[in-house]
């Protein structure tokens, strides 16, 4: 069944879930917006998925989004970009704890920000990738997990803010899914890694585009993905 061409700016395209989920929109014909960290970053961005615009800008440093050229109206916005880091509180430094939360929280505030007046246009949804660690926080996770309940927050506070604008809010948390980043987490846990035992990220890329094309009569507020 066809629909009508959508716009979608997308935060962390460049593996995982958000890789899987731009080819997947590239594929139905939509136009895609992706950020990448610097100028060789873009290049290579542009060569992996065909048809992607690039904007350049640095999640790890979030003032750099603020001069961002968003589209005039956007169907979506997706942040699907993250780092982790894992240890104690008793070892983990100041360096740590503020890359996870520049990255995993400041960033899409300061991008959703810049990108509202485009979703309010075209009634977008916004949909905040999440974790299992923004629902509960275990022992060597506390700064990524702060990381991610606050990220949670920032989607609830938003959610009521813009319904009246028609922007659409949305969390998705999905459990351990077979990306890069859960290959470094078992790594940095010492554990082996099989991709195998995990949900698949065309699973979790799924779940993004069904929220992404719910009709406007609903809107689903929490979704959360389980390995089976």
């Amino acid at each position: 069944m066809s629909h009508p061409t959508m716009r979608h700016l997308l935060t962390g395209a460049g593996s995982g879930i958000g890789a899987v989920l731009a080819q997947r929109l590239l594929a139905r014909g939509d136009e895609v917006v992706v950020l990448a960290r610097s100028p060789e970053r873009a290049e290579e961005m542009a060569a992996d998925l065909p048809g992607v615009e690039v904007l350049v800008a640095d999640l790890a440093r979030p003032e750099s989004v603020e001069s961002l050229a968003v589209p005039d109206a956007l169907d979506s916005l997706v942040h699907a970009a993250g780092v982790v880091e894992l240890g104690p509180v008793s070892e983990l430094g100041v360096e740590a704890w503020t890359a996870q939360l520049q990255v995993n929280l400041v960033a899409p505030a300061a991008l959703t920000r810049v990108a509202l007046p485009a979703l309010r246009q075209a009634g977008g949804t916004v949909v905040f990738v999440n974790s299992g660690a923004g629902l509960h926080a275990h022992p060597q996770w506390s700064a990524y997990a702060a990381s991610k309940h606050g990220l949670r927050a920032l989607a609830d506070s938003l959610r009521g803010e813009e319904a009246g604008h028609g922007v659409r809010v949305s969390t998705v948390y999905p459990g351990r899914t077979a990306t890069p980043m859960q290959e470094k987490v078992h790594e940095q846990e010492g554990r082996a890694y099989d991709a195998a035992a995990w949900i698949r990220p065309e699973t979790v890329a799924d779940a993004i585009l069904h929220l992404v094309d719910l009709p406007h009569d609903a809107t689903m507020s929490d979704v959360t993905v389980r390995p089976a």
